[in-house]
């Protein structure tokens, strides 16, 4: 099991990330995740120094990809922090809201603080969370690069096609669809590892039903809309079964 949460937790580490595409535009983001998480993934076995040598070589692979991507140098950080002057009614209203959220959260912390640290702690423990939720994580953004790759081809034919309705209507399909793929990949995966396969097809059902593509959007939008599913469901499927096999659970 140690070694079922490391394997899955570190690939996420590097593999989440790579699906957000931060190594490009947001390199810091990626350079400071993977570590992060990885710290996460290895605390239980903090006193054993394997799994702090492979959490290198995750760091290691995450920095060579923002390296490659950047070979002339990192760019800054990107982003500043600012506290506006808030003045007159609105910031009076501002002031109160957040009073009253942080006496929520001290209230909450204070009857619920040891039950939830308790549980927290089981959970940070629990080897079989740690490859669910890892193998979740690269079902989901792992599986948008895969799926991002898989429709490439398809995506640069539409962009070079000239330019008419079928092709503003075939890119605006395609823009539309990042959010959707998160999701669709969420839930085939939550479902495909509770052992409900029967579920997973309703999830694909109702996408059909919601964005399938019309005679609008040109054969160009169709491929597209079957490369990204079937590369959906794959990478969901594998992670699903090889969650499950890694718990000692059967695939399916």
């Amino acid at each position: 099991m140690e070694t079922a949460r490391l394997f899955f937790g570190l690939v996420a580490a590097v593999l989440i990330p790579l699906g957000l595409a931060w190594q490009g535009p947001h390199p810091w983001r990626m350079a400071a995740f993977t570590p992060a998480y990885g710290v996460c993934v290895v605390a239980p076995y903090g006193g054993d120094g394997k799994p702090w040598l492979a959490l290198s070589v995750a760091a290691l692979l995450s920095l060579g990809f923002v390296l490659w991507k950047h070979p002339t140098g990192m760019p800054d950080v990107g982003f500043t922090v600012t506290l506006p002057l808030m003045v007159g009614r609105l910031a009076r209203t501002r002031r109160v809201s957040v009073v009253a959220l942080l006496g929520a959260v001290g209230i909450a912390v204070w009857t619920a603080g040891p039950a939830v640290v308790s549980l927290g702690r089981e959970l940070l423990l629990s080897d079989t969370v740690a490859v669910f939720v890892s193998a979740a994580l690269i079902s989901v953004f792992g599986g948008g690069a895969l799926a991002k790759a898989a429709t490439g081809p398809v995506r640069r034919e539409i962009l070079a096609l000239p330019d008419s309705p079928e092709r503003r209507a075939a890119v605006e399909f395609m823009n539309a669809g990042r959010a959707i793929g998160l999701l669709e990949r969420g839930l085939l995966f939550a479902f495909l590892a509770a052992g409900q396969p029967e579920a997973a097809a309703l999830v694909l059902a109702a996408k059909s039903l919601a964005r399938v593509p019309t005679s609008d959007h040109g054969k160009h939008a169709s491929e597209y809309f079957l490369i990204g599913t079937l590369a959906s469901v794959i990478a969901s499927l594998a992670m699903s079964m090889a969650a499950r096999s890694a718990v000692g659970l059967p695939v399916l």
